[in-house]
């Protein structure tokens, strides 16, 4: 391994270590000697890799982001939104049991939304545009007759309401199965 390399890979283990931390004792009650003990290294060392706390959660909000993100992707495809969003969803699940870290981003996401955290985290964790672009999705299954009439942004709101739940259950319960990702499509659909 590479000089190169062997850097990166501390700096995936920091942010690991401080995703766990985070969503354990809170944002708020972790300190950065906590985040440097459990990478195993001291506190100095850790800072010639992010400069601050809040750089980490920065850092954590970016990585948490492109995993959503890549849903919205489905609104330029002429792929039938159903098939798209059940598909997306096999993936994504399939890919957190493999990564059980992503469950964990989920429920750092929601934090990091709410009143009280750093604002710049807090600003860019709200930025994605995830259901908005679903709601466009949503919007074109309506006019195929594939989803159910109604308000796009509130269907869109709702589908990815059901997703967080249940990627902060299967957090906080490693044995869970996911669920058919048909079934929290079917919310979408007609009848």
């Amino acid at each position: 391994m590479t000089r190169k390399e062997q850097k990166e890979e501390r700096r995936k283990n920091i942010l690991m270590c401080a995703l766990s931390l985070f969503v354990d004792k809170g944002y708020h009650d972790t300190k950065i000697s906590d985040i440097a003990k459990a990478a195993s290294m001291s506190t100095g060392l850790m800072f010639h890799y992010f400069a601050s706390k809040e750089e980490l959660l920065l850092e954590l909000v970016r990585l948490g982001l492109q995993g959503p993100a890549a849903a919205s992707e489905g609104s330029d495809l002429e792929v039938p939104p159903d098939v798209f969003l059940t598909g997306f969803l096999k993936e994504m699940f399939s890919y957190a049991k493999e990564q059980p870290w992503v469950f964990n981003m989920f429920v750092l996401m929601a934090q990091v939304r709410k009143a009280g955290m750093p604002e710049e985290a807090r600003r860019l964790a709200m930025s994605s545009d995830t259901m908005q672009k679903t709601a466009l999705m949503i919007q074109k299954g309506q006019a195929a007759g594939i989803f159910r009439k109604g308000d796009p942004g509130l269907l869109s709101k709702c589908f990815w309401a059901s997703v967080q739940g249940i990627m902060e259950e299967m957090a906080s319960d490693p044995c869970m199965e996911a669920p058919d990702p048909a079934w929290i499509v079917a919310i979408l659909k007609n009848g």
